[in-house]
């Protein structure tokens, strides 16, 4: 048994993601172009679903809850900082997340409606996405105190969170106050670059272990191509540094080592909603339980492999099945 009330809790925003296969023609019949995401309410969401008429997959989503989300069908002790809303979308969110033994202790309450992605996929597999944030965006200060990061060995967070410089650096400094090991997931390119005049300080001040792929780590380091060089910039800068590549694999750094590790091999990639943040969770699993960096990122790889086999970022039950039956091969 752990020693920790929780092994790993994410600190970001909990939203449900809907997916639906439309055709060319219903996107280019709604406001905003392809691709890319735009801010709506929650309202539209509702009327696009209705108006497609087409099966819709749901899963919880958001960046640092898919990573816990993860690590929780893996066994952990999770939980999530986050504001959840009022209605049957949370409710639902809330009851996916218990189903898996997670804890909604750290919930925070809001009367609006919950935050809810819909991505609307056309045949050539790009996304066009149109979110509300509704209750998630509502997180503030006051939400949060050190008290909720007591008793956690690691809390991960999204790099998303960079976008609210105040309410950042008050979640870095309460659980590095609470004594957890503090993860960093850059999230997005755009971030990287909205947050150069901080992040920088942030990721040596505050955070253990920080993970990007190859656009956020060159948009970070100013680094273009060399991957590993990328890593090891990276490494200088916290214990831990984790370059992913997708296909290409990844590079795990820390300031005695670094490793290439494979990407697993994948017949059809389906879509790759999620795979990032799985990555994440399964690397934080192992390092969780004292694996080594390059067997942690090996099975970071496979959670990542899965997820982009399927629609939305959601590991099936029976893949869950094979990777477990995988992680005890590999331990013995």
């Amino acid at each position: 048994m752990s020693e920790y009330k929780f092994d790993l809790i994410a600190a970001g925003s909990p939203i449900m993601d809907s997916l639906i296969n439309v055709s060319e023609e219903f996107v280019a019949g709604i406001d905003g172009g392809k691709g890319g995401m735009e801010l709506v309410d929650s309202a539209y969401i509702e009327n696009l679903i209705a108006k497609a008429g087409v099966t819709v997959t749901s899963a919880p989503g958001g960046s640092a809850a898919n990573s816990i989300f993860a690590a929780s069908n893996l066994g952990l002790k999770t939980a999530i900082i986050g504001k959840v809303g009022n209605d049957d979308v949370s409710v639902d969110y809330q009851e996916q997340y218990l189903d898996i033994n997670g804890s909604t202790e750290l919930f925070k309450r809001s009367n609006s409606p919950h935050g809810h992605c819909l991505s609307l996929i056309t045949p050539d597999k790009q996304r066009t996405m149109r979110t509300s944030l509704g209750a998630a965006m509502e997180l503030s200060i006051d939400d949060v105190s050190v008290a909720d990061f007591e008793n956690v060995k690691v809390a991960h967070l999204e790099g998303y969170m960079l976008y609210n410089r105040d309410l950042i650096f008050h979640v870095l400094e309460c659980a590095k106050q609470a004594g957890c090991i503090i993860s960093l997931d850059l999230s997005a390119h755009e971030v990287v670059n909205a947050s150069a005049d901080v992040l920088k300080e942030i990721i040596e001040k505050y955070v253990d272990v920080v993970f990007a792929n190859e656009d956020e780590a060159a948009a970070f380091t100013g680094i273009e191509s060399d991957y590993e060089a990328m890593a090891k910039y990276l490494s200088k800068l916290c214990e831990v540094a984790v370059v992913k590549m997708g296909a290409d694999g990844c590079f795990v750094a820390d300031e005695n080592s670094i490793t290439k590790v494979d990407a697993f091999e994948v017949e059809t990639v389906v879509d790759t909603t999620g795979a990032g943040d799985a990555f994440a969770g399964g690397f934080l699993y192992g390092l969780i339980q004292g694996w080594s960096l390059d067997h942690s990122a090996v099975l970071a790889s496979l959670l990542g492999a899965e997820v982009v086999q399927v629609i939305g970022a959601k590991i099936p039950e029976e893949s869950w099945v094979s990777i477990k039956e995988f992680i005890k091969e590999s331990i013995k």
